[in-house]
């Protein structure tokens, strides 16, 4: 069977998380849905996971951690550590690819893994390196495997809940002086986070 990858970044978890749900909802497979999102401002003041993710996972945690649970992909959840973006939460196979499909395996390993299996599944390049790098400053990222004649449903579905447009947002990191994503960056803090979803916000009202 021959799928398509749809892909959708979002500014927040909530957008990404109920992205997920309509997926699933229109009987895309969540075996088939993937997930990795900037751990959240409420995530970092509360102590617990975003609604639907997991309890009890560390940074670090195994790929088969991250491969979705009986319920839905949100079930499944877990936290990630990856060099330059920080934790994050993720499930899916996107994840699991990235990571090692090997239980035990270091989450460490997913940066190059991260864009190397987008581009492996049809992302462009320079799109992949903007994708780590908005997650880095607090976005969540949704991929989605799909048979083609589900892809205009999945496509509608990420539009609906504010898709972020790759190029307009890589035009914006470069204006700044941004390159490509660089796994030696530090991992923004929740103010940071906070500063940089206002600014798109303020730009988005304007």
């Amino acid at each position: 069977m021959t799928t398509t990858t749809v892909t959708g970044l979002y500014d927040s978890y909530d957008a990404a998380a109920q992205t997920v749900r309509d997926l699933e909802a229109a009987h895309i497979p969540y075996a088939d849905i993937s997930m990795v999102a900037h751990r959240s401002d409420a995530y970092v003041a509360s102590g617990t996971p975003p609604s639907g993710a997991a309890t009890g996972a560390e940074a670090g945690a195994s790929a088969g951690a991250a491969l979705g649970g009986g319920a839905g992909l949100l079930a499944g959840l877990g936290m990630l550590a990856i060099p330059g973006v920080g934790p994050v939460v993720a499930a899916g196979w996107l994840v699991a690819t990235a990571v090692g499909a090997v239980a035990g395996a270091a989450a460490g390993a997913a940066t190059g893994g991260l864009i190397g299996s987008l581009t492996s599944a049809g992302v462009p390049k320079e799109h992949a390196h903007v994708y780590a790098e908005a997650v880095r400053r607090g976005g969540a990222l949704v991929t989605a495997r799909v048979e083609e004649r589900l892809v205009a449903t999945a496509e509608a579905i990420m539009q609906r809940h504010g898709r972020i447009d790759p190029t307009a947002r890589e035009k914006a990191y470069r204006d700044n002086g941004w390159r490509e994503f660089d796994e030696r960056s530090a991992p923004f803090t929740p103010e940071d986070v906070a500063r940089e979803r206002a600014l798109y916000s303020a730009q988005r009202a304007i």
